[in-house]
């Protein structure tokens, strides 16, 4: 076990918190949404201190090399990751069977987009610049498959993330 990634793993929950109580206090959203949503960011990334990720996250980010062992099981830790937590967008993409068929985005429920925004914006807030957000964003944009419902919300929350971090000036 490495301090340093139980130390990252400590803050990076504890941002995802940040961002969702701010989000909370600054975003009107629907009571039922955000009772759920704070649940999990209340459960935010507990798969990460399973064996089967924790130790290929701290071997490959903490680490002394990243030799082809290590780099496949990080692979392995990050798709079994992905496929337990349904706040990241690629848990919701349907890969077909059939090669004529393109991949579906499926619509994400509000609550998860919620921690997936929360989880985007976590590393605005161990910067202390909330606007870092956007610009990841707009770098990662045109490879994120989501639905158009999905976008939609995702758009409502970086908008508004936006429009009062404007109004207020504010950082972290």
């Amino acid at each position: 076990m490495s301090a340093e990634y139980d130390k990252y793993l400590e803050n990076h929950i504890a941002n995802v918190k940040r961002g969702f109580d701010w989000i909370k206090k600054n975003i009107s959203l629907e009571d039922n949404i955000l009772s759920k949503a704070e649940w999990l960011v209340d459960n935010h990334d507990r798969s990460k201190y399973d064996p089967e990720e924790y130790e290929a996250y701290d071997n490959y980010f903490y680490g002394r090399n990243r030799s082809y062992s290590v780099v496949k099981d990080f692979n392995r830790a990050w798709l079994r990751h992905i496929h337990k937590n349904p706040h990241h967008w690629q848990y919701w993409v349907l890969i077909h069977d059939e090669p004529e068929e393109a991949d579906t985005a499926i619509d994400m429920p509000q609550e998860y987009i919620i921690e997936m925004i929360c989880d985007w914006w976590s590393f605005s807030w161990s910067t202390g610049n909330l606007y870092e957000i956007f610009d990841w964003y707009e770098k990662h944009k045109d490879y994120i498959l989501v639905s158009d419902e999905t976008n939609r919300y995702m758009q409502y929350l970086l908008n508004g993330i936006r429009e009062k971090l404007e109004e207020s000036n504010e950082t972290a």
